[in-house]
C-alpha cells in the first residue's frame, strides 16, 4: 500500500494559506463598507493666494492679472559679481602633467586652485602671475592667469 502524498505539514501551511487568504478578503470588504469616500467634488483640493491647500474654491473677485512675459522659465544668466577684480600672488605648485595647480595670493596669502585651462601663459612654480577669481563647484578658482 502505497503512503499518503499529503503529510500533516503540508495540511497545516495550506490551512494557513487559506486563513490568510480569508482574513486578507474580511479586511478588504471592511475597508469598502466602513470607507468614508465620497463624490469627486469631495476630494477636490484647492490652493489659496498663500499657496496653502484649502477644500473651498477660491473667491473670484480676489483674482488678479498675471503677465506671462514676466514668469522666468529658464536659469538665470551669471552675474558680473560671480567675477572679482584682478589679483596678484605667485605659483606655490603646480604639476604639468596632471595640469593643475595652487597660486597664493599676495595681499591675503590663500591659495586657489588653478586649472591649465585657465593659463593665459605657461607657467612653473615661483612665477609672479596676475589672475581673476571665479567660483567653481569646491571653491574659488583661479582664471585668465597670466605672468607679470
Amino acid at each position: 500500500m502505497a503512503k499518503s502524498q499529503e503529510s500533516f505539514n503540508k495540511k497545516e501551511k495550506e490551512k494557513k494559506r487559506l486563513k490568510k487568504r480569508k482574513d486578507k478578503e474580511a479586511r478588504a470588504e471592511e475597508r469598502k463598507t466602513n470607507s468614508s469616500g465620497g463624490d469627486f467634488d469631495s476630494m477636490i483640493a484647492y490652493v489659496d493666494e498663500y499657496g496653502n491647500i484649502t477644500d473651498t474654491p477660491p473667491d473670484p473677485t480676489r483674482k488678479s492679472k498675471v503677465n506671462a512675459s514676466s514668469i522666468e522659465v529658464s536659469t538665470p544668466k551669471k552675474e558680473a559679481a560671480d567675477v572679482i577684480t584682478l589679483r596678484t600672488g605667485k605659483i606655490d605648485y603646480f604639476n604639468d602633467a596632471k595640469g593643475f595647480g595652487f597660486i597664493k595670493e599676495t595681499n591675503t596669502q590663500e591659495k586657489y586652485f588653478v586649472h591649465i585651462n585657465g593659463l593665459l601663459q605657461e607657467v612653473k612654480e615661483g612665477d609672479k602671475v596676475s589672475f581673476e577669481l571665479e567660483r567653481g563647484n569646491r571653491g574659488m578658482n583661479a582664471v585668465r592667469v597670466k605672468k607679470i
